[in-house]
């Protein structure tokens, strides 16, 4: 029997054959069962040749061979988006819930464009990491939920990163934070520990995505209790019928309303911004510190660009302690590497001699030159903070003037401190006992505004000394006036016999615990005659 495809073939070669015996008239020659055909004035008997099914079958399977395209796996196509398309998994309910989130997505194009060109750099490794655990790649746009994709994002949970970690989820999932390095803004580290997270909800809630999304979210423990309640009042227990939180209600409808428009790109008007499907990154390991700003030049590109592709440092340097690797564009990490191969350790931090001065302090020393107590307790081999005037450290030492690390984290804090916003621009001194709550309340300003503009979240502590910007229209409160009114001035007191630090604190009416941190000294050790302290004193206030 031939197949209707095996027929179609047949008929064009019989169409062919007629073609070719209709134009004899004029050929000079025609061929057919290998016989030449005179074409002269003169009638000629037409003999068509029969094509066996074999020859047929043989033929139509070439056809189908050309007409059928090829098909590429998702790895294999050219656009990052499309590879995530082809592997959507999640079931998307037509609620409510996911069609509100859906239709402000779809009317808001430029937001999934800017948000699609943050993730650019990051997206691909992301993916990788997904489909080398056999997770969901809807996964992958979660971050557009948490962060939009910006490694800087802190939000008003104290949650940090592209992943939005808050501290001590971080810490257990094994992301350092410390004064060098903040694990949940490295991309890389908070990618792997993310998953790592969402692997044990998803674990904890027996295959239940949804419900592990939402833990994630606002914890387990919350869905958990949300869950036995419901199955006390014998009430579904699927994530549409518990009781959560608001922001955590909308949460996973956020992400299924993101596969949605993405699986459906056209028929909701939404062209995503095109992404290659190739790793735009590359880590590269360094044995040691390395300075940023030396970083950047051995891997000649800008230091600005390669701070934000590794945002978890948060000063000049990478951190002493590791994690000791960069994540570098691909045209520029073979440059890096070759650079970095053709030099020491030694060489990629600058030092300086400091000859310690009386009075002074590990802490001071380590403020006054960017660095922290612990590189130079371990620079000089010092076990205790004990020092003396006229001994030597050496002490590393940024490349660049700092303000030329720009994302850093001062940096960043010192740029939205001076962007111009409404009202008037009053310089706040944090005092002993001050929570972001009070002084909002004594401003008149938000709480969260107040955090934002200091790049803080509401629950931060405050130091004694810290410096906030704060706006506002309103007069501030008597109370605060009168901090504002005062004369701060920073003052070198010489310790004398009979000195205590309850002594002191009262002359100069602050607290132990401030002269403690001002001059990294504890309670349980002596003043010695001539000792020099610093001090941060309204000398109005001063006792005589």
């Amino acid at each position: 029997m031939i197949n209707s495809k095996q027929k179609n073939v047949w008929l064009k070669y019989c169409m062919v054959a007629s073609g070719l015996a209709l134009s004899g008239c004029q050929s000079t020659m025609l061929f057919s069962n290998n016989e030449p055909v005179n074409t002269k004035n003169e009638t000629t008997e037409l003999k068509l040749t029969v094509i066996p099914e074999e020859v047929i079958s043989r033929h139509a399977e070439e056809e189908i061979k050309i007409s059928e395209p090829v098909k590429l796996t998702p790895q294999e196509q050219e656009d990052l988006w499309v590879r995530i398309r082809q592997q959507l998994s999640f079931h998307v309910p037509d609620v409510s819930r996911v069609q509100s989130q859906r239709n402000w997505y779809a009317s808001h194009p430029e937001y999934l464009d800017r948000v699609a060109k943050r993730a650019e750099p990051y997206l691909h490794l992301i993916v990788e990491e997904l489909e080398k655990r056999d997770m969901p790649v809807d996964l992958a746009l979660l971050p557009i939920v948490e962060s939009a994709f910006d490694p800087f994002a802190y939000s008003h949970g104290s949650a940090s990163g592209v992943w939005q970690f808050i501290p001590g989820t971080a810490r257990q999932y094994g992301l350092d934070i410390n004064w060098w390095y903040d694990g949940r803004r490295d991309v890389f580290a908070a990618t792997h520990a993310a998953l790592d997270y969402l692997q044990a909800l998803h674990r904890y809630f027996d295959g239940d995505w949804m419900h592990a999304l939402a833990a994630y979210n606002s914890g387990e423990g919350r869905v958990a209790a949300a869950i036995r309640k419901n199955e006390r009042l014998n009430k579904p227990t699927d994530f549409w019928n518990l009781s959560l939180p608001r922001e955590t209600r909308a949460y996973v409808p956020k992400l299924l309303a993101l596969a949605e428009i993405l699986a459906n790109s056209e028929e909701y008007g939404v062209a995503w911004y095109p992404i290659e499907n190739q790793p735009k990154l590359e880590v590269v390991e360094t044995p040691a510190q390395i300075d940023l700003a030396l970083a950047a030049d051995m891997a000649d590109m800008p230091l600005d660009l390669l701070h934000q592709y590794n945002s978890g440092y948060n000063r000049w340097a990478t951190a002493p302690n590791g994690p000791h690797r960069l994540l570098l564009p691909n045209q520029n990490a073979d440059k890096f590497k070759q650079a970095l191969d053709k030099t020491e350790p030694k060489d990629w931090l600058s030092w300086t001699r400091h000859e310690v001065k009386s009075g002074e302090s590990l802490l001071v020393i380590s403020k006054k030159y960017n660095t922290s107590v612990d590189v130079i307790q371990q620079v000089n081999d010092i076990s205790s903070d004990i020092i003396r005037a006229g001994d030597h450290l050496l002490v590393p030492v940024a490349t660049l003037d700092i303000d030329n690390y720009t994302l850093s984290q001062d940096q960043r804090r010192e740029d939205r401190q001076d962007q111009k916003r409404s009202g008037k621009r009053i310089e706040h001194v944090v005092q002993s006992g001050d929570t972001l709550w009070d002084l909002s309340r004594a401003y008149q300003v938000n709480l969260r505004d107040l955090a934002r503009w200091n790049s803080m979240a509401p629950g931060d502590y405050l130091r004694p000394g810290q410096e906030l910007v704060v706006w506002t229209e309103a007069e501030p409160s008597s109370t605060i006036q009168s901090s504002i009114n005062s004369i701060m001035r920073n003052i070198r007191y010489r310790v004398r016999s009979g000195d205590s630090l309850a002594r002191i604190a009262d002359k100069f009416n602050v607290t132990i615990r401030q002269i403690e941190q001002w001059n990294n000294i504890q309670r349980n050790r002596y003043l010695q005659p001539g000792q020099m302290l610093k001090l941060k004193v309204d000398v109005t206030e001063v006792s005589s």
